[in-house]
């Protein structure tokens, strides 16, 4: 079985998935940051497909960079010009060829993630 990666975000202030966040996906080596996917969640709060496919995977450290602030402001939830949660980074590593499913939950003052399935 190949591995592949996947994702999504919860709006837990609101109780519903988050749409139309951007999210960046960089391959990370020693200080080294290559961007390799970009994607968008959609009305589910998930991409559309894998943001790392089957043939693009390889084990390693990765960061998912979340887009928060912009979808904050754009929900009306806060209207700061500095936010205390805007871009929120997630590293992680992916040690076997497996499916890793990495969720972001998140509200204006806070967010938590899983390895969830």
């Amino acid at each position: 079985m190949a591995g592949w990666l996947s994702t999504h975000v919860l709006d837990t202030a609101k109780g519903c998935p988050a749409d139309g966040i951007k999210i960046e996906l960089y391959k990370v080596t020693g200080n080294s940051h290559k961007k390799i996917a970009e994607s968008v969640t959609n009305a589910d709060g998930r991409t559309d497909s894998p943001i790392l496919p089957e043939g693009q995977f390889k084990t390693g450290t990765y960061e998912l960079i979340f887009f928060a602030g912009d979808y904050l402001r754009a929900t009306g939830q806060v209207d700061e010009d500095i936010l205390f949660l805007d871009q929120v980074p997630i590293r992680f590593g992916m040690n076997e060829d497996s499916h890793y499913h990495v969720p972001l939950l998140l509200s204006p003052y806070g967010c938590s993630t899983y390895r969830g399935s």
